[in-house]
């Protein structure tokens, strides 16, 4: 596969996105919480990845940790954006909001709502945790994979992962407080919402 991706192959390069589109739009949506934004990332990520295939060399393991790779820049650009453009927006003034009371856009609206809560408690880690605890955990790469996907040292991995799951686990212990009576997420909730594994030795 590599030596075909590298050589230019189409038929090679589908079947490369038939097999990863999947998991590099979960990846971008974990970190971006924004289905939309999520389907650009993906599109972008396979772009760049033709663009460049000519880097990729004849020898090695799966392209998944080169493809994550480049969408974890992505979603990191497209966070800079919207920080740049949440800033001019407040700086106008406000839009009148049009409410959507199309019947289909309910569920959509709710996973968006639940995916958002739980990015509330992901959202107060560093982006760096949140980078590695997205690769590893939930994407399934081993450290010496997520190592080559953000382009740092094994040991960098290991340490970011363990701070990352201490850190969340304390955001989910706080969330725990009796606040879901109100309808809203509990601690419980964001911890079945998060699938985290044990990690590969």
């Amino acid at each position: 596969m590599r030596r075909r991706v590298r050589a230019g192959e189409r038929e090679a390069f589908a079947e490369l996105y038939e097999e990863c589109a999947p998991r590099v739009h979960r990846h971008a949506l974990r970190l971006t919480g924004d289905p939309s934004a999520a389907e650009d990332i993906m599109s972008e990520t396979f772009l760049t990845a033709w663009r460049r295939r000519e880097t990729v060399t004849e020898e090695g393991g799966p392209l998944l940790p080169w493809l994550l790779g480049i969408a974890t820049h992505k979603c990191e650009n497209a966070r800079r954006g919207a920080r740049r453009r949440i800033a001019f927006l407040a700086r106008g003034p406000r839009p009148e909001v049009v409410p959507d009371f199309a019947p289909e856009t309910v569920g959509r609206l709710d996973d968006t709502q639940k995916l958002r809560a739980v990015r509330e408690s992901l959202g107060k880690l560093r982006r760096h945790e949140r980078e590695v605890l997205s690769l590893c955990v939930w994407s399934g790469l081993d450290y010496e994979q997520a190592a080559q996907a953000l382009g740092v040292p094994v040991g960098t991995v290991r340490s970011r992962l363990s701070r990352a799951r201490k850190r969340l686990a304390r955001l989910v212990e706080e969330e725990r407080e009796p606040r879901g009576t109100r309808g809203e997420v509990t601690g419980t909730a964001v911890l079945t919402a998060l699938p985290v594994r044990e990690e590969t030795r």
